[in-house]
């Protein structure tokens, strides 16, 4: 078996299938006609002598030993991806594509802080931006399809390369009446799960505030959660109960200002770290490294930049 006979295009092919399990929707990703992908699959396969994929009319689902291929054929693929960045890196820095992922209770407030400046230090870098929940995003960054993610520092980092970029504290958001809204500041003590509102499973934000919370305080958290900070703060303003946000999510909204009021909660550390996670060895490691340096001299208002 001379395996020069197979292509990166056949490989990309493979990861294609793999990640869509759907061969129209890999052949529109590949901008190849579905024929002439399912075609080169086929060949690949007799070519291994290995079924990697199982066809049916509902469905395409990938075979065991499948799996081991499509994991060492995205290696390949991403190993390759490296003389290009290499070439370009050499010439310029931050330039030509870039993935990055960013939470959702992260990207819609601290990236407009960050994207002006960014663009005006590197005019020639095309940031592609992916918003998720953790768990997906650092399965993305584990797999190649992102570069880096900004996140917080609320999950086991074996396998990636972590950078501290800002401590972000956190802020209660009551509704107008609740005992809380007449404080001028709170503490964690104050805290009570059961009576707040919360973001849904999969958000570390809602691991968060529940860690906050006093140990006696963290059960019967009620059936009621949101799926995004915006959806939160209007379930405050209805005084649905009262919750965290981190200190950029405040917003002064004409229509919520008589229903809300944000009090500062007292405390070392009552916050988020803000990280830049990327994996060890990529081939934009250098470019992850001046990216998180930049972040560091940009600090949005009220946060604090962390050593590297």
């Amino acid at each position: 078996m001379k395996i020069t006979w197979l292509t990166l295009r056949d490989l990309e092919y493979l990861v294609a299938v793999a990640e869509h399990r759907h061969f129209g929707r890999a052949a529109e990703s590949c901008h190849v006609s579905q024929p002439t992908l399912s075609a080169q699959i086929r060949k690949t396969e007799e070519f291994l002598k290995v079924e990697v994929f199982e066809r049916t009319n509902k469905r395409v689902s990938i075979t065991s030993r499948g799996e081991e291929i499509v994991r060492q054929a995205r290696h390949v693929l991403e190993e390759a991806e490296k003389i290009a960045v290499i070439a370009q890196r050499a010439s310029e820095p931050l330039s030509g594509p870039f993935r990055l992922g960013a939470i959702a209770t992260m990207g819609p407030y601290l990236l407009p802080h960050l994207l002006g400046p960014l663009r005006k230090a590197f005019p020639k870098l095309e940031l592609r931006l992916v918003e998720g929940l953790t768990d997906g995003l650092l399965e993305d960054l584990r797999a190649g399809r992102l570069d880096a993610v900004l996140a917080a520092r609320t999950f086991d980092p074996a396998g990636l390369r972590v950078q501290s970029l800002y401590d972000e504290p956190f802020v209660v958001l009551a509704p107008v009446g609740h005992p809380l809204a007449a404080k001028a500041e709170a503490s964690p003590s104050d805290l009570n799960a059961s009576q707040m509102v919360l973001l849904a499973d999969g958000h570390c934000l809602r691991d968060q505030t529940v860690e906050l919370c006093p140990s006696n305080r963290r059960g019967n958290i009620r059936d009621f959660h949101a799926t995004s900070l915006e959806t939160l703060r209007h379930l405050v303003a209805t005084g649905a109960g009262y919750t965290l946000i981190p200190l950029l999510a405040v917003r002064e909204d004409a229509r919520l200002k008589n229903l809300v009021r944000y009090i500062h909660l007292r405390g070392k550390k009552v916050g988020r770290e803000v990280i830049l996670v990327s994996r060890p060895g990529s081939g934009r490691s250098a470019d992850v490294d001046r990216l998180a340096e930049f972040l560091r001299g940009v600090v949005p208002k009220g946060l604090s930049a962390t050593p590297a």
